[in-house]
């Protein structure tokens, strides 16, 4: 029998009016939902910190070695589930909870100017609106810490990683309607990682 592949999930801590994070709270709620038998899930807590972040997810993929890492983070006055395609290596202007910018207000010093997921979130994003799911496509992901770690996952996971931004208003907003559709996400991308990029002749 084969050993269940990892998928890391995490969400952000405490930020502003969020005491509790609903992408943390939506992280929690997913491992407890599960991802089926064959995918075990590992959840971890990202402080709104870019020091922090970039420390956690690096010691997650060399330590853990996940399969697949799903990041989520939420969009303030949004009802729709957002599919983010491109980490940016720079443009990080705006200061964390501990009033902190990063060095050269960038991610990795000589990185990539961006990095996209190996998932295609257009075709996963087309496949769920076509079933009727409130879900978009994009490539911007903002430039504060969503934007952050969901570049610094990549770039460690040799771009085996997505972030998806949760709403936090609507009926998505509530655990009930937002999970179903998370475990469908992500194992619709899951499905699409284990598919060959080319057929051998």
């Amino acid at each position: 029998m084969n050993e269940r592949e990892l998928v890391v999930v995490t969400g952000f801590g405490p930020f502003r009016q969020f005491l509790v994070n609903p992408s943390w709270k939506a992280a929690q709620a997913l491992k407890l939902a599960g991802l089926g038998e064959t995918v075990r899930v590992y959840t971890k807590e990202l402080p709104v910190s870019y020091v922090a972040a970039r420390r956690i997810i690096t010691e997650l993929w060399q330590t853990l070695q996940p399969k697949f890492a799903v990041h989520l983070g939420i969009v303030r006055g949004s009802s729709v589930v957002i599919l983010e395609q491109t980490g940016r290596n720079n443009g990080y202007r705006d200061r964390d909870v501990c009033g902190f910018c990063p060095e050269g207000h960038c991610c990795i010093v000589g990185g990539p100017e961006k990095l996209d997921s190996v998932i295609d979130t257009r075709a996963v994003s087309k496949h769920l609106k076509q079933a009727g799911q409130n879900v978009i496509y994009s490539r911007d992901a903002g430039r504060y810490l969503c934007d952050f770690a969901y570049y610094c996952s990549l770039y460690q996971g040799r771009q085996r990683a997505v972030f998806i931004h949760i709403p936090s208003s609507g009926s998505l907003a509530s655990a009930d309607e937002l999970v179903p559709l998370l475990q469908t996400l992500i194992l619709t991308m899951l499905q699409q990682l284990g598919e060959p990029k080319h057929h051998e002749v």
